[in-house]
């Protein structure tokens, strides 16, 4: 019987990472979020993992292009899937959008980094673009 569900453990092994039981319940747990997450966010849906193997299991996957780390200024980095199955180029990363009011940080998928010109000489291997507002949500509660 074949079934159309994905093969979590090929596409953690062809990202160099070896898939144990462990690591397979914490990117399981990871795709269930639409936009960014938190270490804390994630160890609350886990319940059963403790802390310190989520902050290494979450490292090794950011190491290996798995996840992206999102510095959004709350002081608590935020985690979102990388959807391709090789490091993205600069020009394939977006932005996020951070809420002061709800503290969320939405992935803006389609929004693209724009180009930044920087000297000669320099390597360029992050780049993080935050706007912050209100979020549609938080938008609409103030203005009723």
């Amino acid at each position: 019987m074949e079934t159309n569900r994905p093969d979590y453990t090929e596409t953690l092994t062809r990202h160099g990472i070896r898939p144990t039981a462990v690591r397979l319940l914490i990117y399981k747990t990871a795709l269930r979020f639409h936009d960014t997450f938190s270490m804390s966010e994630l160890e609350d849906a886990l319940e059963s993992v403790d802390k310190s193997t989520v902050f290494r299991t979450l490292s090794l996957f950011a190491a290996r292009h798995l996840l992206h780390e999102i510095e959004d200024g709350s002081g608590s980095t935020k985690y979102c899937i990388c959807r391709n199955d090789r490091p993205c180029g600069i020009d394939e990363l977006h932005c996020h959008f951070h809420c002061e009011a709800c503290r969320k940080t939405f992935c803006l998928d389609y929004t693209h980094i724009p180009a930044v010109r920087y000297p000669a000489g320099f390597e360029v291997r992050q780049i993080d673009y935050l706007l912050k507002g209100l979020c549609p949500d938080c938008r609409a509660k103030r203005h009723v």
